[in-house]
C-alpha cells in the first residue's frame, strides 16, 4: 500500500533551490500567507484558533493577523527581516506567526526552555530585528550589547498591564500582503545542537506547504476538523503539524498552554477534538487518568505519533476504548519540516516495528558510510528527499554541505527500508550500542520493555565496559513498584541474551526532554557517568 489513493491531489516533478529536483503538489498556495488567506475564504465563519476562553473564527484571526502586520510595518520591518518569538502556547503564538507570514518577514522560533545564553546566540545568529517574548521571561533576555540587531522587544502577557499586544491590534490594516517567492525562507528553526552550537533550519514557504498539504491529504483532514495543540508550537511538530496543517484544511486549532493528561481528556471532550499529535508516553498518562471512561471521546479519529515505539499494548487498549481512533506513526525532524513518513492507521497494529510509508514525493534510501544505497532491508543511515527538505542552515554553507547531497538530507538515523516500502528506525547513529562487537539498537529493547504492564517508557543507553567497550544500561519509569530481575527476566524471554539490561535503575520521575518530546539521552548518559 501506498499514499497514491485517487484523493491524492496531482504532483509533478520541479526543480528546487537550483539543483535538486523533487516531486510537488501541482495546485498550491504560493505562500504562507496565501494558504493563510484561503483558510478565511473557505471557511470565514468556522472556528480558527480557540485558547482558554478566547475564540477567533477565520475570518476574524486574518483580520487581526493584518493589523498586527501594519504594526510591524511601521516598526520599518521589511520582507526578509527576521522576527523572533519567545512564546509558549497561546493565542498570540499563531497570530504573531501569521502577520510575520503577511509582511515577509522570516520567524525564528525560540523554546522557552531556553536558556540566556541560548537565546543570546540564536538571536546573534540569526540577526533578528524585533524579538516578542513572554513578559515572564523578561530575565533570560540578553542584553542589549550581547543582540545588537534587535532594536524592539515586545512583551506578551495576559495581564494588560504587562503586555503591548493590545497595542499591536489596534493599527489600521496593513496594504497588500509582501510579494514572496516560494523558495524564500518562512521560518527559522534551531536545531537542538547535540554536539556544538545549534543550527539554524531555513524552512522555505514551498516546504511548509507541502508538508500541511501532506498531512491534510494522507490524514483525510478537512475544516470539520479539531485539532489539539498539546506540544510545543515553538518547534516543528507544534508549528507544522498543528498550525499550518489547520490553517491548509481550514479547520480549528485548539491551544494547550501546557499538557496535563487531566486537562487534555476535559478539553477533547469539551471541544470535540477530531485530531492531535503528540508522543507515545502523552497517549498513556492519559490512558492511566482513573476517570478516562467518562469521557466522550467518540470525535477523535486521528491521533498522530512519533519520537519513539508506541508500545502494542497502548495500541490495543485505545483501540477498545476510542474504537473510531486511528493511530497513525509520524517520522521526520526539522530539516525535513515535519513528515518524512506517515503510517496508513489501519496497518499500524500490523506494521508496530515500522514508521510508516514514505510520504507523498517522499524518496528514503538506506546508505553505507560511502553514501552508497543499501539493497532492500539493510541497517544504514537513512537520507530523505522530498519537497518539504530545507535548503539549508541559516549563515552555515559547512554545516548544510556536510548534511545534504543531491538534495538528500542525512538523518543521522539508522534504519532501513523493506521491498514493499515500509521504513524502520532503530537508533541513532550515535545512540547504538557496540558490546564487543555486537550492536545493539536501543529502540528495540525500549519498545520490548514498553510492553511490561508496569513500565510507563525506557531510555536504553551505551554504560562504559574496560572490557567489552558498553554494556546496556536503561532507566526505566514505573508506575508501580517492580524488581529489576523481573524487568531483565521479561527482556530474556524477548531478546537475545546480549540484549538484555545488565544494569537498570527505575525511577517514577518523566525521562528528560528537549521541546520536541525526544529523550534526552545525553543528559542521561551524563548522569550515569557522574554516579
Amino acid at each position: 500500500m501506498d499514499w497514491s489513493q485517487p484523493q491524492l491531489p496531482p504532483m509533478r516533478l520541479e526543480a528546487r533551490f537550483g539543483d535538486r529536483l523533487v516531486s510537488a503538489f501541482c495546485e498550491r498556495p504560493a505562500s504562507l500567507w496565501a494558504m493563510i488567506a484561503e483558510a478565511a475564504d473557505r471557511n470565514p465563519d468556522g472556528d480558527a484558533l480557540i485558547c482558554g476562553n478566547a475564540r477567533l473564527t477565520w475570518r476574524q484571526t486574518v483580520a487581526q493577523s493584518v493589523r498586527i502586520a501594519a504594526w510591524l510595518r511601521r516598526l520599518g520591518l521589511q520582507r526578509g527581516d527576521r522576527a523572533a518569538l519567545l512564546l509558549g502556547n497561546r493565542i498570540e503564538f499563531p497570530l504573531m506567526l501569521f502577520a510575520a507570514a503577511h509582511e515577509g518577514l522570516v520567524t525564528v522560533l525560540l523554546s522557552t526552555r531556553q536558556q540566556k545564553p541560548e537565546i543570546a546566540y540564536v538571536l546573534a545568529d540569526c540577526g533578528a530585528k524585533v524579538l516578542v517574548h513572554e513578559a515572564a521571561l523578561a530575565d533570560r533576555l540578553p542584553e542589549p550589547r550581547d543582540v545588537p540587531d534587535v532594536v524592539h522587544r515586545i512583551a506578551i502577557d495576559d495581564d494588560p498591564r504587562l503586555s503591548r499586544f493590545s497595542e499591536l491590534r489596534d493599527h489600521a490594516p496593513a496594504d497588500a500582503p509582501a510579494d514572496v517567492g516560494e523558495e524564500d525562507t518562512a521560518m527559522i528553526l534551531y536545531t537542538s545542537g547535540t554536539t556544538g552550537k545549534p543550527k539554524g533550519a531555513m524552512l522555505a514557504h514551498c516546504n511548509i506547504i507541502h508538508s500541511s498539504m501532506v498531512f491534510a491529504t494522507c490524514l483525510t483532514l478537512t475544516a470539520a476538523d479539531r485539532s489539539i495543540a498539546a506540544v510545543p508550537l515553538g518547534h516543528v511538530t507544534g508549528i507544522v503539524a498543528n498550525v499550518t496543517t489547520m490553517v491548509r484544511c481550514a479547520g480549528a486549532l485548539i491551544i494547550m498552554p501546557e499538557f496535563r493528561a487531566s486537562d487534555y481528556l476535559k478539553l477533547a471532550a469539551r471541544e470535540r477534538v477530531t485530531y492531535t499529535v503528540m508522543v507515545p508516553a502523552m497517549y498513556n498518562l492519559c490512558l492511566l487518568q482513573p476517570d478516562f471512561d467518562s469521557y466522550d471521546l467518540s470525535s477523535w479519529r486521528i491521533g498522530g505519533f512519533g519520537g519513539a515505539p508506541m508500545p502494542i499494548a497502548t495500541i490495543e487498549k485505545l483501540d477498545e476504548k476510542i474504537p473510531g481512533l486511528k493511530l497513525m506513526n509520524c517520522y521526520g525532524a526539522t530539516e525535513t519540516t515535519s513528515p518524512s513518513t506517515i503510517m496508513p492507521g489501519e496497518l499500524t497494529a500490523r506494521h508496530i516495528d515500522s514508521v510508516g510509508l514514505p510520504c507523498p514525493g517522499a524518496r528514503i534510501v538506506a546508505v553505507d558510510a560511502n553514501g552508497r544505497e543499501l539493497p532492500r532491508g539493510e541497517i544504514g543511515e537513512l537520507w530523505i528527499a522530498s519537497a518539504s527538505v530545507i535548503k539549508g542552515y541559516w549563515n552555515n554553507p559547512k554545516a548544510t554541505a556536510e548534511s545534504f547531497t543531491g538534495g538528500f538530507w542525512h538523518s543521522g538515523d539508522l534504519g532501513s527500508v523493506d521491498a514493499d516500502g515500509f521504513v524502520r528506525v532503530f537508533d541513532r547513529q550515535k545512540d547504538m550500542i557496540n558490546r564487543g562487537g555486537l550492536k545493539i539498537y536501543s529502540a528495540e529493547v525500549e519498545s520490548v520493555l514498553a510492553g511490561h504492564p508496569a513500565v510507563v517508557e525506557s531510555a536504553i543507553i551505551a554504560k562504559p565496559c574496560p572490557v567489552l567497550g558498553e554494556r546496556v544500561h536503561a532507566v526505566v519509569v514505573t508506575r508501580e513498584v517492580v524488581a529489576v530481575e523481573a524487568l531483565q527476566a521479561w527482556c530474556a524471554e524477548r531478546l537475545s541474551d546480549y540484549k538484555v539490561p545488565e544494569t537498570i535503575v527505575r525511577t517514577a520521575e518523566p525521562l528528560p526532554r528537549n521541546a520536541n518530546g525526544k529523550v534526552l539521552k545525553r543528559q542521561l548518559r551524563e548522569t550515569l557517568a557522574g554516579s
